[in-house]
């Protein structure tokens, strides 16, 4: 969920922050996300709770003329980044571990980067952190090229979500639920 509104608040600013229903339908979205989720309004109100406890999420409550809570992230503030890496961090809680080349293309419509060194850079920034945000991968057999990951959630076993090709290793089903809620 948080990738989600990372995601929609760098792509649709004018339809952010997002409604209860316009955030399962972003989690549920099925183009650029691995694994693909099937969120239900209960899931989603369960998780922003837990979200918002750990003072990454925001409720905004209806004012001028709205009459909907509208839910936003604030990992900016609670980590100090700025757009270019909430892009980065978004594409990779959508999709999993990915090249720098990769990062580069999904993150177009998000951010502007001036080409892969400056991304690798970013990405080498939010690993030296205090606490690392994201975290080089090394190259897996078959793979030319090192993926990163993000390191704000625990990874998904690929058994029975989505299309399994994200690359994660299987974990404890409480570790499933904590990506899955991030997500």
């Amino acid at each position: 969920m948080l990738g989600s509104l990372m995601e929609k608040e760098l792509t649709t600013p004018q339809q952010y922050p997002l409604t209860l229903t316009a955030l399962v339908a972003a989690c549920n979205q099925t183009s650029n996300r691995d694994p693909v989720v099937d969120y239900d309004k209960g899931f989603v109100l369960a998780t922003l709770d837990e979200l918002k406890a750990q003072r990454l999420v925001r409720f905004v409550l209806p004012s001028h003329g709205r009459t909907a809570v509208r839910y936003r992230q604030v990992i900016d503030e609670a980590t100090s980044i700025d757009p270019r890496h909430r892009a980065l961090l978004a594409v990779l809680l959508l999709r999993g571990p990915q090249t720098i080349g990769e990062l580069r293309i999904r993150t177009d419509r998000m951010a502007q980067f001036d080409g892969l060194k400056d991304i690798e850079h970013e990405l080498e920034r939010l690993a030296s952190l205090n606490e690392p945000l994201a975290s080089r991968l090394d190259r897996g057999p078959g793979q030319k090229e090192e993926r990163w990951a993000c390191l704000l959630v625990a990874p998904v076993p690929s058994e029975g979500v989505g299309s399994g090709s994200s690359g994660w290793t299987e974990r404890e089903e409480t570790d499933d639920l904590d990506r899955k809620s991030v997500v």
